[in-house]
């Protein structure tokens, strides 16, 4: 079915089970709702002067007069659903979208996708589900846009980096990852006005993964953002905060249990100065720094000395001094250990909540 250029004037519903659908640079005059089966559907420079829904139909269309449904034989065996491929040129504002297929619509030269309507079972293109080529690493899953895996086709050195992402046609534009990000956040707030927090989360990593990659952007941002992917997936990811958690109180609990903890707790000691019969006696309470250890390694570890360390890697976590007699390096490393797992222990709460946030 082809409306290419058709002006709607009057308020309408259409109702259409065909295999494709085009409606490119049509103009909706007023109040319209397109209810499709089984179509591909093509908005590209469609003009909406009115709200305009689209949505999947889930049984078929019923025949005028009798109620019965309609025949579907030459659309049988093929998935009803509605996969719309591009909104590009488009004005968002008044158009909503239903039940629809985004996995593979492109957004690019759309305008207002802030106030683009998202509802019902809208899917996206998902990150690939494969194994890396060199090592034991693979992506971790989340929502994305087709501009993204055209991106990354595009961008990657080695074929193998491109296994798994989806393969731009010859039409595409070649966007650059300003772009692709500034339609993430525009998209995000989108979802995020809908109270699809979860999906707006995907949205924001996948704005962050851009601006990471935006050679354009300077060097300290980008470093930054590198960092913060790195610990805790732009602070979505509670998994990878976690295990960098668990990664540094081991550490800790190692440099505690070999060099951190004294041979033996310092002992208070009283010190003062003979006098003659009558005068007055002045003592002095001290005690003395801890005594470094000495010896093989094997020896430092004790379960009594295990206790005590994992006594001040807890405490550190929590942002508490455990008030542990330490050494030098014992002193330093739990002061370290106090402002960066902390840090990572927020993160990963934060990833949570983004997660279940209502």
């Amino acid at each position: 079915m082809v409306f290419d250029g058709a002006v709607f004037q009057q308020p309408v519903t259409v109702e259409i089970a065909a295999r494709q659908v085009s409606c490119a640079r049509t103009r909706w005059v007023s109040t319209a709702t397109l209810q499709l089966r089984y179509a591909e559907l093509d908005l590209r420079d469609a003009v909406f002067e009115y709200p305009v829904v689209v949505a999947a139909r889930p049984t078929p269309f019923p025949m005028p007069g009798s109620g019965d449904p309609l025949p579907e034989p030459l659309l049988s065996g093929r998935d009803p659903g509605v996969r719309a491929t591009s909104v590009g040129g488009v004005d968002a504002a008044h158009l909503a979208l239903h039940d629809v297929d985004l996995s593979g619509c492109r957004f690019a030269g759309a305008v207002h996708l802030d106030q683009l309507r998202v509802d019902g079972w809208c899917t996206f293109a998902t990150t690939p589900t494969d194994w890396g080529w060199r090592f034991p690493w693979r992506w971790s899953r989340r929502n994305t846009l087709v501009e993204e895996h055209h991106w990354r086709v595009r961008a990657a050195r080695h074929p193998a980096l491109a296994r798994g992402w989806a393969t731009p046609p010859e039409d595409a534009p070649k966007l650059r990852p300003t772009a692709v990000a500034a339609l993430y956040r525009q998209l995000r707030k989108s979802l995020e006005d809908g109270k699809n927090e979860p999906d707006a989360a995907d949205f924001y990593y996948g704005e962050c993964e851009m601006r990471r990659h935006d050679t354009t952007r300077p060097w300290g941002e980008r470093a930054l953002l590198t960092g913060y992917w790195a610990l805790s997936g732009y602070g979505l990811r509670a998994s990878r905060a976690l295990a960098w958690l668990g990664a540094a109180m081991t550490a800790t609990l190692a440099v505690m249990v070999l060099w951190g903890l004294p041979a033996e707790a310092p002992k208070p000691t009283i010190t003062g100065r003979q006098v003659a019969a009558g005068q007055k006696v002045t003592l002095i309470t001290d005690t003395p720094d801890p005594a470094n250890l000495t010896g093989p390694l094997t020896s430092r570890v004790t379960s009594e000395r295990f206790e005590k360390a994992l006594r001040v890697v807890i405490n550190s976590v929590i942002f508490r001094s455990s008030g542990q007699d330490l050494t030098t390096v014992g002193t330093y490393t739990e002061m370290t250990s106090r402002l960066t797992e902390p840090v990572l222990l927020g993160l990963a709460v934060l990833a949570v909540r983004s997660r279940v946030k209502r």
